[in-house]
């Protein structure tokens, strides 16, 4: 365990964005992280836990402490004849582990497949696609409390779990580094196909009875032709959460834009397509200066190669004021701003 100072950070964030940082250190072991929580330097400055930075956006060099967790490792345990519980490092790459338990004929986590990031940052974000959310299948997770230098264990409704949401990205932020998560995973295959274009890509692929590798081919083959790769363009995925409205809201604008884009959620709510508002505006495929909207996903902003981070927020500035002028619905990033 080495503390570097100013260290460019331009590798550890999806997005490319030229910052550095003050101090920086990685952890690859239980005993690096109580040896570094004894530092002077850990002690004096501000923390920033840093996954695959594949949700965060630097608009500033970091005047703090950045922490690289690099904790690795994959176990599974069986709970009962047709339970199983994989249980991961938080510094595991994220897609890595879905294929483990794909390989391993466990289903769950296969809509999930192919989502840039590390294990740590799943239940920060409660990450979700194609109809499944980390809250689905998660059991617990061991954390590290920075400040009363303990292990805790948090269960789901510990955990707080909100859309893209969870307590470490509120009241528990930067107070915990996450150990590892364990995963409550079925040896029987209970699919989930409905969420999106998942059954016409199955259609396409000639697959009739699918399995869960199946359902993982087709959710990369989607997300392949959607998204951009981060290795050969910066982005961060989807950038704005899906909006949440009311259904009276929803049919005032069904008048005026009868193809908008819903899913009901409950008697009083829906959740709106922030793709398709952003797209409705004009925004798809458009560039300003270094950076722009994707041409494929105008969910996804991306970074031409020279943007800097404040350039990719004024970005997403402008595209949230023109929604909400044009549908008076209110826009949120889901992404991290630093």
């Amino acid at each position: 365990m080495r503390i570097k100072k100013n260290v460019n950070l331009k590798g550890n964030n999806t997005f490319g964005i030229d910052v550095s940082a003050k101090l920086f250190c990685e952890i690859s072991s239980l005993k690096d992280l109580e040896k570094l929580v004894d530092s002077t330097e850990f002690i004096k400055n501000e923390k920033l836990v840093l996954g695959g930075g594949s949700n965060i956006l630097f608009t500033k060099n970091v005047n703090a402490l950045v922490i690289k967790n690099n904790l690795t490792g994959i176990s599974q345990e069986n709970l009962n004849e047709d339970t199983v519980l994989v249980k991961a490092a938080a510094g595991e790459d994220w897609h890595k582990l879905v294929l483990y338990c794909i390989e391993n004929n466990l289903c769950g986590m296969e809509n999930l497949s192919l989502i840039p990031g590390s294990v740590g940052a799943a239940p920060m974000q409660n990450i979700g696609a194609y109809g499944v959310e980390i809250k689905d299948i998660f059991h617990s997770l061991e954390a590290y409390n920075l400040k009363k230098k303990t292990i805790e264990i948090f269960d789901n409704k510990q955990c707080n779990f909100g859309y893209r949401d969870s307590i470490f990205k509120n009241e528990a932020k930067n107070n915990y580094l996450i150990l590892n998560v364990t995963f409550i995973l079925s040896k029987k295959q209970v699919l989930n196909t409905s969420y999106g274009a998942i059954e016409q890509e199955l259609q396409q692929m000639g697959v009739t009875n699918p399995t869960i590798k199946d359902v993982s081919d087709a959710v990369i083959a989607i997300r392949t032709s959607k998204l951009p790769n981060p290795k050969e363009i910066g982005n961060a995925g989807s950038f704005f959460k899906n909006p949440v409205i009311e259904i009276a809201l929803l049919n005032e604008l069904k008048e005026i834009y009868p193809t908008i884009v819903s899913y009901k959620l409950n008697a009083n709510q829906v959740k709106l397509a922030a793709g398709w508002l952003i797209e409705q505006c004009g925004w798809k495929g458009k560039q300003i200066g270094n950076c722009g909207v994707h041409n494929k996903q105008a969910l996804v902003l991306v970074n031409n190669g020279n943007a800097n981070g404040q350039e990719i927020y004024n970005l997403s500035t402008e595209i949230i004021k023109s929604v909400q002028e044009k549908f008076k619905v209110t826009l949120e990033r889901e992404v991290n701003i630093i």
